[in-house]
């Protein structure tokens, strides 16, 4: 028994001596690539989970809208955002982002990215042999696919925004071709003009106006596509006269705090890392969606006797809004007048709306493209290079070139997405038609377009009392 201890023994030392001598000889650990990999992996990490917030904003938008419509609407406007992570979750697969993000000349990508072909792990050099030589990657410390399925929320999320001013009318049939027409024929030509390499606006090889997240391609766009569709769509059949109250505020809230959730994601993600600039750009999102709120607040309160918790949602809507192109720019005290200015601006915007009798139903263009031109502005005004080295000096460091470049990028913006769509919008309802008849609608959407109800109220089963 005691020489098979002693064995044991022996043989136990000699194979953990051999394992300590071999990692004495083995060869030293490279330091640099080890940080590398590490942040790379970080780096990965942050932006999928980015990515999944930005997502997560397309049912928190959906519970925003279908709070404000009637009851019989709400399956109909829910369904308006979530049929849209179907259909350009595929297309931008296929043709979206190569269109968007590809090489290709100041004003559309090319095509060499089509079905992501070429499309793969790669952290950098994908964008060699084009124009400025110096940038050879979008984020060089993440996958080529991670960047490109993080744009692809941004995709996803613009046209639903449209959803919204159109509410309680469209045909789905219209809405999802709109969709499809929509995203590729105006939402990638703006991408690429803003933030793709060469594009004709952007800080890559174009006139250099400043959008960290998206407020010309993502709020103005929307905003005024929203617009635009309002107008050409016509008022709901009970506009102005006969306008139901919010059918579920808490949708609204629950919807409004999703949003406020997930834009961490939107304006912290677009950093395209994790560090100092996605701290700064987290910090001036929640700092101008709190300041905005309250200033929605105040304005009821003094304006008109009580402050609502619709109103507390839509102002920190708004906040969001006015942050979005400016994040990465500016300081958190910043943050606080944008917002509050912001709010401010669109407070009025959605008054004048209702003087004006347009329908645009839940107030899109009011938010965002109000929301989003005056971020936009301000951006201008208030960016500096002390939070963001790779941006530039606003009018108040003394930069008076910026403002025009941003007026020119706004410019550019509405009338891609005005006349866009426009064209589009005529061309659907040349062929398929826009509205549906008007009894569907006033018997409601969901019903006519889906066959179903979101609360089994309006055309149940139900025993009469002459049958019981």
């Amino acid at each position: 028994m005691l020489k098979k201890v002693v064995f044991i023994g022996a043989a136990t030392l000699l194979i953990v001596g051999g394992l300590l001598r071999g990692d004495a000889l083995a060869a030293p650990v490279d330091v640099n690539a080890a940080i590398s990999n590490a942040q790379t992996a970080a780096d990965t990490a942050f932006m999928l989970i980015s990515s999944a917030l930005v997502l997560l904003m397309t049912p928190a938008l959906a519970f925003f809208y279908g709070g404000f419509v009637r009851s019989r609407n709400v399956l109909n406007t829910l369904m308006m955002s979530f049929v849209v992570m179907a259909i350009v979750g595929v297309t931008w697969i296929v043709w979206g982002y190569s269109l968007a993000f590809a090489p290709g000349n100041p004003f559309i990508g090319g095509l060499q990215w089509l079905g992501l072909n070429g499309v793969g792990t790669e952290l950098t050099d994908y964008l060699k042999g084009s124009n400025p030589v110096d940038v050879v990657s979008y984020a060089p410390t993440i996958p080529h696919q991670a960047f490109m399925i993080f744009q692809a929320m941004f995709a996803i999320i613009t046209p639903a925004l449209i959803s919204g001013a159109i509410a309680e009318r469209i045909s789905f049939t219209a809405y999802t071709l709109f969709v499809l027409l929509w995203s590729t024929f105006i939402y990638t030509p703006l991408a690429h003009m803003v933030w793709a390499k060469g594009g004709f606006l952007g800080l890559y090889g174009g006139i250099g106006a400043l959008d960290f997240a998206g407020g010309t391609v993502v709020h103005i766009s929307s905003g005024v596509s929203a617009l635009v569709a309002a107008i050409i769509l016509g008022p709901r059949k009970t506009y102005p006269d006969r306008l139901s109250p919010p059918h579920n505020v808490p949708f609204i809230l629950l919807g409004a705090g999703l949003l406020w959730f997930g834009w961490f994601g939107f304006n912290a993600g677009s950093a395209l890392a994790s560090g100092g600039l996605a701290t700064i750009a987290f910090v001036t999102t929640n700092t101008s969606a709190a300041a905005a709120a309250l200033t929605w607040l105040i304005l009821e309160k003094v304006l008109r006797g009580k402050p609502t918790a619709v109103g507390a949602a839509t102002g920190a809507v708004a906040g969001l809004v006015g942050i979005t192109p400016s994040a990465g720019f500016v300081t958190p005290l910043a943050a606080i007048l944008i917002g509050s200015i912001t709010a401010f601006i669109c407070f009025y915007a959605v008054s004048f709306k209702h003087k004006i009798q347009i329908d645009d139903a839940l107030d899109t263009y009011p938010l965002h493209g109000v929301g989003g031109t005056v971020g936009a502005i301000l951006t201008a005004i208030f960016a500096t290079t002390a939070v963001n080295s790779a941006g530039k000096d606003g009018l108040l460091r003394g930069n008076w070139h910026e403002l025009p470049v941003e007026l020119a990028a706004i410019a550019v913006a509405y009338v891609v997405a005005g006349v866009g769509t426009f064209i589009i919008l005529k061309i659907i309802d040349a062929t398929v038609g826009l509205r549906v008849k008007e009894q569907a609608e006033v018997q409601g959407m969901d019903i006519n377009e889906h066959g179903e109800e979101g609360y089994n109220e309006e055309f149940g089963d139900r025993i009469s009392i002459s049958n019981k």
